[in-house]
């Protein structure tokens, strides 16, 4: 069995789960989600628990099990508490501001760059230097996050750039000036 499909997701309080033939649909005090489960996964719920369960041990079976434990945990976790992610800007000169919903990035560029919010998706400015990528399905608030980082990636010579919060820039020395050469 898989480590991590074997294990039973439990269902707090408040959060209401459908199964159907698979279709597995979560609702929360955030709001809801849907998922498409493998026709070859089943989901059953046991009193409080989820059970993700599979029919052999063939190499699709077992990662798809896997898999499939996985994003029903993480649209339990996101209806319920949801999902956060911190990024920060480094630059002299570089900021953001939040427009509306909208977020408007000076980073360098000649002119400002504005994004909008995808739908399940919002924008919180803590500083002009420092802001979070809040909503409620993972993979969505992951991947607006990237492009967000996309927009100006942190360079390795002087870190300026937008990076995430927990990210580390491996910094190079640059030039080296004339040390060895012709005099």
């Amino acid at each position: 069995m898989s480590r991590i499909g074997k294990q039973p997701i439990t269902v707090p309080a408040g959060v209401s789960v459908t199964l159907g033939s698979g279709h597995v649909a979560v609702q929360g005090p955030r709001g809801a989600l849907e998922l498409t489960v493998p026709s070859a996964i089943g989901v059953s719920m046991d009193g409080e628990l989820l059970v993700v369960s599979r029919p052999s041990d063939g190499k699709e079976h077992r990662s798809l099990h896997g898999l499939a434990r996985t994003l029903i945990s993480n649209m339990v976790v996101g209806v319920t508490t949801g999902y956060r992610r911190t990024l920060d800007i480094s630059g002299v000169g570089y900021r953001v501001a939040k427009l509306g919903s909208r977020l408007s990035f000076q980073v360098g560029f000649s002119h400002p760059i504005d994004v909008a919010p995808p739908a399940g998706v919002s924008f919180e400015v803590e500083t002009p230097t420092r802001f979070h990528v809040v909503g409620i399905d993972k993979q969505l608030v992951g991947q607006v996050a990237a492009n967000l980082r996309a927009i100006k990636p942190p360079e390795p010579y002087l870190g300026k750039g937008i990076r995430y919060s927990d990210e580390r820039i491996r910094r190079k020395a640059g030039k080296s000036g004339k040390a060895g050469g012709k005099k």
